[in-house]
Formats: structure tokens, sequence, C-alpha cells
């Protein structure tokens, strides 16, 4: 699965840097308003993990709030994008989400992680080692695919399932890519929080409005989201 998860990254990474920001109705205009809800303007003094940085939307966004940002992302070809974008401005480094974490323990404020936990098979030892990098009182704040969207959009027979699924996407600069990811029903989500961090929200977002506004070639896709949920967001914090 790593494999696919690199070598799926490796193809899309120019498309991330160029044209998601303002071109991917799922990212720019469902996925980031919704998690960014969460954050507070001034972050000055908080020390953020961005796991899973992708291209480093985020971590741009994070540190210009004021926050001291380390970000990981498995793709080398994603994390020197990444460093691209914020320059000194944060720490990026190639990490894999499943082997332990290069932190010291307590070292964090806030776990943010935007779409990435769905390539990961088991999050056991990543909610502990999340947990275990996390400051007491400290918050994980993350998106994934939202199950009822994998289990209606693919078809799948079996609602309870963790499975892999492969779906192809087309990107202007990668051409048809596969992308791999895992499926799993929304206990296994909450349940799995909640072994390691007491749960405090659960979102299921909606489209702003300028997803119309900036692409109105996508108001089917637009009315969907409306009607159907597309991802999850999950709040939780360690306990005290």
């Amino acid at each position: 699965m790593k494999e696919k998860v690199l070598g799926a990254y490796a193809k899309l990474a120019k498309d991330y840097e160029l044209h998601v920001d303002a071109e991917s109705g799922a990212n720019a205009y469902y996925e980031r308003p919704a998690m960014l809800a969460f954050l507070p303007q001034d972050m000055t003094g908080c020390s953020v993990l961005d796991a899973g940085c992708a291209a480093g939307w985020y971590t741009e966004q994070m540190a210009g709030r004021g926050a001291e940002v380390a970000a990981i992302d498995v793709s080398p070809e994603m994390v020197e994008a990444a460093q691209r974008r914020v320059g000194s401005r944060a720490g990026v480094q190639v990490q894999d989400l499943s082997e332990a974490l290069p932190f010291a323990g307590e070292t964090f404020d806030l776990i943010l992680s935007s779409l990435t936990l769905h390539y990961v098979e088991d999050w056991q030892p990543v909610f502990a080692e999340f947990r275990r990098v996390l400051k007491p009182g400290g918050r994980l704040l993350f998106s994934v695919h939202h199950p009822f969207m994998d289990f209606t959009v693919f078809d799948r027979p079996d609602y309870f399932a963790r499975e892999l699924i492969v779906d192809r996407w087309t990107k202007k600069e990668a051409g048809e890519v596969e992308v791999a990811f895992y499926r799993r029903p929304l206990q296994e989500i909450i349940n799995t929080t909640t072994d390691y961090f007491i749960l405090d929200k659960m979102i299921e977002p909606l489209p702003v409005k300028e997803f119309l506004e900036r692409l109105p070639q996508s108001a089917k896709f637009y009315d969907r989201l409306l009607h159907r949920p597309h991802f999850l967001i999950v709040e939780a914090h360690r306990a005290l």
C-alpha cells in the first residue's frame, strides 16, 4: 500500500502545488473552510504538527497565523512542494505516519491531519503516537473520507468491512492516476478515536458559496455535496 501511495502522489504533487488551492471544489471550497473554522486567527505560541501536509497549504495557513509548525508527509515530492511554499517558516520532512514519529513526547498543542488517514490501514499505532506527542489537553483535528460516501459511490457490498479501494483521478498535470485508500465504517473511525482521545465534535461539512462562484462547471458536484456527505471532520483532545 505504501508503494501505491508514493507512486500516486509522486504523479499528483505538481497538481497539488499548482491547481488544488483554487480549482478543486472538494478541497478549496468544501473541506478547507470547514477545517479552518476550528482554528483561531491568532495561533501565536501554538505548536502544531501538520500530519500529512501534502503541498503545504495548511502549513502555510497556520504559520501565517503565528503557529510553530512541523509538517510531515510520506511523499518526498509533496514535501519538496511544501518546502517551496513555506520556506523557513516551518520545518517540513518526509515521515511515514505508520512509523514512530521523530518528536519528543508532549510536544504539540495541536495535530491537524487533512484527508490523510484513509491511506493508513491500522490507525491504532498512529493514534498512539499522536497521543504521545500531544500535550495534555492538546487537540487532534482530522478529516477523512465519509464512510457513507465510500460505501455508496463505490457500491460496496459490506458497509462494515475495512477494505482497500482503488479510485481513478484525472488531473491537469498528472493525467489519469490510480489512488488507493482504505474505507471503514463510522463506528471504527469514532471508536478508534475514543480509544486514545476524548471526542469533542464530528462535522459533516457543506460546501461554501464560493464553490459555485469559482467553479460553475461543477454545479452537479456542488449539489451532491449539499445532500450527500463526502468528507468527515473529527475534533478530539488528549485528556489532562
